[in-house]
Parts: C-alpha cells; sequence; structure tokens
C-alpha cells in the first residue's frame, strides 16, 4: 500500500505530524515514510541547523521525525526490540534531497525565483551543490564536505545539475518506495506530487483543522489535468490547483494538539484515528 500525503497550505499544514501519526497507525505493517524533498532555514531552523551539522550532516527535522517513526513502525512490525533500528533507518534514508535556506533582504528574487531567501546549497544523497552567489555558512563549510562540490551560479547551471544529481537520486527514491510494502510519501510546502511515476492507493490532502481522503488514481489524473505552474524555479504541480479538478472520498476534522501531543506518533495516532479510518478506506476501497 503506498499512500500520499500532501498539504492544502504552504506553510504549517500539519503534514509531518499526520504522517508520524499514520506510521504509528501502520505500526503492525512495519510502514516506512519517506520525504522525496525538504528543505530547512539556516536563521529560522538554526538548532536543527546546528545539530545535523555539527555531525557533518544536513537533514531537517521533519526527515527526523520520520526515520524516528519509520523505525518505531519497523521494530514493531518485527514484534521484538531492535535498538539499531534508529541508527539503520536515518533522515537521509527518508529524505535524498534536502535545501539549505537563509534569509536574504531585499525583492531580489535570488537563483530559484524566491524573494527575501537565498538557496544556499543542496545534499543530494551523499553529495553536494553549492550555490555560487550565496552566502554560505562558514559552519557549512568547515563541516560539510562542499570543496569539491559542483557549484552554480544560473538557473541553466542549476537545471543542468538537477539532471545529472536530482533526477536520478528521485529516480532511485520511486524504486525504493515501490519495493517497499507500506509506504507513506510526505510532500513538501503546497507541492501536489513530490515525485513522479508512482501510484497510490489514496491520498491525503491535510491543512489546520481537516483532511480530506482522495482515491490515488484519480488524484495524479488531476494533477496532469493541472499541468504545471512555474513556482521557486521549478515547474511543479500545487495542491490548490489539483483539488479543484477533484472530489474527496472523505473528509475528517482534524483536532488542534498540544505541543507535547504533535511530538509523540502515538497521541497524534489515537488523535486523528477517525481521519486515519477514513483514509485507509480509501486506500483498501
Amino acid at each position: 500500500m503506498r499512500v500520499l500525503v500532501v498539504g492544502g497550505d504552504r506553510v504549517d499544514a500539519g503534514k509531518t505530524t499526520f504522517t508520524t501519526g499514520l506510521l504509528d497507525s501502520l505500526d503492525d505493517r512495519g510502514a516506512v515514510g519517506f520525504k522525496p524533498r525538504a528543505g530547512n532555514d539556516f536563521w529560522f531552523d538554526h538548532d536543527d541547523y546546528r545539530r545535523a551539522v555539527g555531525d557533518g550532516r544536513l537533514y531537517g527535522k521533519d526527515a527526523r521525525r520520520l526515520a524516528e517513526a519509520s523505525a518505531a513502525a519497523l521494530a514493531s512490525a518485527s514484534d521484538r526490540a531492535r535498538p539499531d533500528d534508529a541508527d539503520a533507518f536515518a533522515p537521509e534514508d527518508c529524505n535524498p534531497i534536502h535545501r539549505l535556506w537563509r534569509p536574504s533582504p531585499g525583492p531580489d528574487t535570488g537563483l530559484v525565483g524566491v524573494a527575501h531567501r537565498e538557496f544556499v546549497l543542496d545534499r543530494v544523497g551523499e553529495s553536494f551543490v553549492v550555490n555560487a552567489t550565496a552566502d554560505v555558512p562558514e559552519s557549512a563549510r568547515e563541516n560539510l564536505p562542499l570543496a569539491d562540490a559542483p557549484t552554480v551560479s544560473t538557473v541553466e547551471e542549476l537545471d543542468e545539475v538537477t539532471r545529472q544529481l536530482h533526477l536520478p537520486m528521485l529516480d532511485g527514491l520511486a524504486d525504493r518506495i515501490r519495493e517497499t510494502e507500506t509506504a507513506v510519501v510526505e510532500s513538501y510546502a503546497d507541492v501536489a506530487l513530490p515525485i513522479r511515476d508512482l501510484a497510490f492507493d489514496a491520498v491525503a490532502v491535510v491543512e489546520p483543522g481537516r483532511m480530506a481522503a482522495y482515491d490515488g488514481d484519480r488524484f495524479l489524473k488531476a494533477c496532469e489535468v493541472a499541468g504545471r505552474s512555474p513556482r521557486e524555479g521549478e515547474l511543479e504541480v500545487h495542491t490548490g490547483d489539483v483539488t479543484d479538478l477533484a472530489d474527496p472520498k472523505a473528509t475528517v476534522g482534524l483536532p488542534a494538539l498540544a505541543g507535547r501531543d504533535r511530538g509523540d506518533p502515538a497521541a497524534v495516532a489515537r488523535a486523528y484515528a477517525d481521519a486515519y479510518d477514513a483514509l485507509l478506506g480509501v486506500a483498501d476501497g
């Protein structure tokens, strides 16, 4: 079974909280979570940045939460404790492509077409790509293997590196997802389809206070009809464009959660049980 979780809002839709709870509710199936693309900000997510870069790595808290929830589900499915799971299933396994941003004053949209923030570098698997026009933090230069990393200074150069590195990495991830018996794929921002050439049994569109469950085939067909629209330097399909073209099979309210509960997949699974039942009903139907 494959389920896609996408956001109805661009920021803070609650995708990762929903996904970790779903993984917990599927622990008997050994569910694994994937986030093909992710990113965080040197300024606004500085603690997360420092934690990862201090270990010579680059990932965000969303990928870390998915890895932890996946490892717990795998251990539960095996019906025995496997203390090495948390190390064996790392954030980078969930999230092969991670982008580091930092604030950029002024109206200039920069290399990837975003005002007030600049793309600094990408981790693609174990490789890195550096924006030659960005202010790369010294801590990143000291702790990450950037000396021999390719640099890009134009959109054309970034597009070429994307063809050489990013797309093959996503193709490999798609193969891994196909081989996973129960996979939950989380998108980024309000992008409707974070990875191509995969079928999904059901799609959850999550926004504050609500989850709408869609038939996977119909959602993907709506993505095709919606086409692609330019944003952030890429051609992407966004959730609102797709949901205008498809009707949900079920809509369920999501209660507000305290901070300690949002960080506890088991608590989320209990609070969102009705939504998960409706979503799995669509997937199994």
